[in-house]
């Protein structure tokens, strides 16, 4: 085992400390690839256009409903090289679901359409329920979308990685307030159209 190197080990958490991150709230999330590798498809005149990488990005994104019933997904972009979203946890204990084989058919590249509010139905109290964390969705989100993107590699000739598809970790901000909400969901929405003045632009 190495010895430990505190410039080299030693990672400041980007988390708030003390914060439950299973708590009922609205968080915007974005995840970048690793070395920020363009591998989800290009923008042209301020629009995504999503190769089938990407396209996979977003479906196991809108998937992640069903594998975690007490969220909402509010606005999301996938970007060529990382991935905007606002994630809701409405407040009920959440059940991690059996995975979803059928693909779901999307076009959109970022939704609008789920901002209801209320507790979400047909949850049932199990002995082995457990609150979940952003932090358990991201890595059950990073997990899946790492595992098919190989398989695409493997059977489509997908660009291959080193070794991670996405960065170690992932920033997420609490929105406290409307105000705020209306900042990050606009945005998401025209960061198409900003990309060239995107900090995670590369040629």
């Amino acid at each position: 085992m190495n010895k430990y190197n505190p410039s080299i080990h030693h990672r400041r958490s980007i988390r708030l400390k003390g914060y439950d991150y299973s708590q009922a709230g609205l968080y915007f999330i974005t995840i970048c690839c690793q070395d920020r590798i363009c591998r989800f498809g290009h923008v042209k005149n301020g629009e995504i256009i999503l190769n089938d990488a990407g396209k996979l990005i977003e479906t196991e994104w809108l998937n992640l409903k069903t594998r975690f019933p007490g969220i909402k997904l509010h606005d999301y972009v996938v970007m060529p090289n990382h991935f905007h979203a606002i994630l809701e946890i409405v407040g009920a204990t959440l059940v991690v679901a059996p995975n979803d084989d059928d693909a779901q058919n999307v076009s959109g590249r970022y939704n609008n359409g789920d901002l209801q509010k209320g507790q979400p139905q047909g949850i049932a109290p199990t002995d082995t329920v457990k609150n979940k964390t952003i932090g358990d969705m991201m890595d059950a989100f990073k997990s899946i979308t790492t595992v098919e993107y190989i398989r695409g590699v493997k059977t489509f000739g997908w660009r291959p990685f080193d070794s991670k598809l996405w960065q170690r970790n992932y920033h997420e901000h609490i929105i406290r307030n409307e105000q705020s909400y209306r900042i990050i969901s606009e945005y998401i929405i025209n960061n198409p159209v900003k990309w060239l003045e995107d900090k995670f632009y590369i040629e």
